[in-house]
C-alpha cells in the first residue's frame, strides 16, 4: 500500500489532469454548449495546477521503472502544460469568432496533455507506447475540429492514417528490441546495449523505433503529414502541434536514446545525422515555395526540428542541455506567430495567404514589429534569443565531432532565411494588395504575440542564468555524457 501510494504521488500532475479532465467532460455534457468558455477557464486553471504540482511533486521512478520523474521529465511537463494552456485561450478566441462553441475543444487537449506528460516520463517501451497513442488520439480529433470544413476534414483523415502507420513502425521496433533484449524496461535495455556487441536485430528494432519517433516531431522524411495538417486544421490547434506534441517527443527520444542505448550511440547517431540532414534540406528548400502561411511554418517547424536532433546527436549533456533551450525557444517564437497569425483578419476572413501581409506597416505597426522580430528570432539572427539557441546547438554538435552536420544546419539556415526575410520585405517594403484594413484583433490574440516577441530579447540576458539549471536537468537525461 505505502508502494501504491509513493507512486501516486508521484505521478499526481498526470492523475490530477486526468480526473480533471473526466470532470470537465461531465460538467460540459450537464450545461451544453454554453458552457465552452467556463470549461475553457477551468481547463487552463487545471493546467497551470498540474504545472505546480509537478514542480513541487517529489523524484523518482514508480510502476516497477515503467514512469519516471526526474528534473528531465519535469521541465518537459511544465513547458507542456504551459503551452497547452496557451494554445487554450488562443481557441477560446478562434471559437468565437468563428462561432464554434464546443466545450470539448479544451477537454480535448488536457487530455493530449496527459499523454505527452506520460511521454516525457516513460521509462519503459510500454509506457512510451500508451503516452504516444494516448496523446495522439485526441489530436486527431482536434484536427479535424471544425468539422464543417473540408480541409479539417481532410487534415484529420491524413494525420490518423499516417499516424496509425507511424504507430506500426514504432511496435515493429519495440517488439524487435524486446526480442533481442528480454525487456521492455529502460534500465535492462541499456545493460544489453552496453555490452557493445549488439545483433542486427536489435539495431534494426531501433532503426523502426526511431522512424516513428520521428514521425511525432515531423522530422524529414516522415514529415508527409505536416504541411497538409498545418494548412487544414484551425489555427490554434496547428500552434499546438507546433509546440508542446514536438517538446514531449523531443524529450522522449532524448530518454529513449539517452538512457536506454547510451551504449550504442554511435548506430542511432548515424540514423539521427541523416534524419536531420534531410530536415534541412526539405525544410529550407520545400518552404521556398509556399504561399500559404501555416504551411510555411510547417516547413519551418521541420528545420527547425533538424537542428533539434543535432542536439540529442551529440549524445552529450551538453547537447541535452542545447536541445531543451532550443526546444523552449522554438516553442515561444512558434506561439507568437501563430498567436498573430489569429489576430490578422480582413472582412472577417482570417489572412493565410502570404501576399495578404504586404503594407502590414500601414494599419498594424506594431503587429509588424513583432513579426520581424519572432521572423529574425527563428531566423537565428543575433541578438535574437533564437540565434542562441542555434548557437548552442551547433557548438553541441561540432564538440561531438559533428561539425559537417552543424555547418550543413548553417547552410540551410541561410536558404531558409529567403522566406523569413520575404515576409519582411512584404510587410514593410510593398504596398497592400487593397485597401481594405485589417480587422480588430482579438485581444488575448494580439497580447500573446506581442508578448512572444518582446521575450526574444530579455531571453538573451536570462540565458546565461537560465544554462545553470539546464545543466542538472540535462545530467539527469544523460547520465554518464
Amino acid at each position: 500500500m505505502p508502494d501504491l501510494y509513493s507512486a501516486m504521488h508521484l505521478a499526481a500532475p498526470e492523475l490530477t489532469l486526468a480526473i480533471g479532465a473526466l470532470v470537465l467532460l461531465v460538467l460540459g455534457a450537464f450545461i451544453g454548449e454554453k458552457s465552452a468558455r467556463l470549461i475553457s477557464i477551468l481547463s487552463v486553471v487545471l493546467l497551470v495546477a498540474g504545472a505546480v504540482l509537478a514542480m513541487t511533486a517529489p523524484l523518482g521512478v514508480a510502476f516497477n521503472g515503467a514512469f519516471v520523474a526526474d528534473p528531465l521529465a519535469v521541465y518537459g511537463k511544465v513547458v507542456i502544460y504551459l503551452a497547452s494552456a496557451v494554445a487554450i485561450i488562443l481557441g477560446g478566441g478562434w471559437m468565437e469568432r468563428t462561432r464554434i462553441a464546443r466545450f470539448e475543444f479544451p477537454v480535448l487537449i488536457v487530455l493530449a496533455s496527459v499523454g505527452m506528460s506520460m511521454m516525457a516520463s516513460s521509462g519503459d517501451l510500454i509506457s512510451l507506447y500508451v503516452g504516444i497513442e494516448l496523446h495522439s488520439l485526441a489530436l486527431y480529433v482536434l484536427a479535424a475540429f471544425h468539422r464543417d470544413d473540408l480541409k479539417a476534414s481532410e487534415a484529420g483523415l491524413k494525420y490518423f492514417v499516417l499516424g496509425a502507420l507511424s504507430s506500426g513502425l514504432l511496435l515493429y521496433g519495440a517488439s524487435l528490441i524486446y526480442g533481442f533484449t528480454g525487456s521492455m524496461r529502460f534500465e535492462d535495455i541499456a545493460v544489453v546495449a552496453a555490452q557493445g556487441d549488439v545483433g542486427a536485430g536489435l539495431i534494426f528494432g531501433l532503426v523502426f523505433l526511431i522512424c516513428g519517433l520521428a514521425f511525432k516531431v515531423s522530422a524529414a522524411p516522415f514529415h508527409m503529414w505536416t504541411p497538409d495538417v498545418y494548412e487544414g486544421a484551425p489555427t490554434p490547434v496547428v500552434a499546438l502541434f507546433a509546440t508542446a506534441p514536438k517538446m514531449a517527443a523531443m524529450v522522449l527520444i532524448a530518454r529513449t536514446l539517452g538512457e536506454a542505448f547510451a551504449g550504442i550511440h554511435d548506430q542511432w547517431a548515424q540514423v539521427l545525422v541523416l534524419i536531420s540532414l534531410i530536415s534541412f534540406a526539405v525544410g529550407a528548400f520545400g518552404g521556398l515555395a509556399q504561399k500559404d502561411i501555416q504551411r510555411l511554418l510547417a516547413y519551418s517547424s521541420i528545420i527547425n526540428i533538424g537542428y533539434a536532433l543535432l542536439g540529442i546527436t551529440a549524445g552529450t549533456q551538453t547537447g541535452l542541455q542545447a536541445m531543451l533551450m532550443f526546444m523552449t525557444l522554438y516553442v515561444i517564437d512558434q506561439f507568437g506567430f501563430f498567436a498573430i497569425l489569429l489576430s490578422l483578419s480582413k472582412n472577417g476572413r482570417p489572412i493565410r495567404k502570404i501576399a495578404d501581409l504586404a503594407g502590414l506597416k500601414r494599419d498594424r505597426p506594431v503587429t509588424a514589429i513583432a513579426i520581424t522580430v519572432l521572423s529574425l528570432s527563428v531566423l537565428g539572427m543575433p541578438p535574437f534569443s533564437g540565434f542562441w539557441g542555434k548557437f548552442y546547438v551547433f557548438g553541441a554538435a561540432a564538440d561531438a565531432g559533428y561539425w559537417m552536420v552543424g555547418a550543413a544546419g548553417l547552410v540551410a539556415s541561410v536558404v531558409a532565411a529567403f522566406y523569413y526575410l520575404r515576409i519582411i520585405k512584404l510587410m514593410w517594403f510593398d504596398a497592400p494588395l487593397d485597401e481594405v484594413k485589417t480587422d480588430k484583433a482579438p485581444v488575448e490574440a494580439r497580447w500573446i504575440g506581442w508578448l512572444c516577441a518582446a521575450f526574444s530579447f530579455p531571453l538573451v540576458i536570462l540565458g546565461l542564468i537560465w544554462l545553470e539549471p539546464l545543466t542538472k536537468i540535462a545530467a539527469s537525461g544523460f547520465g554518464a555524457g
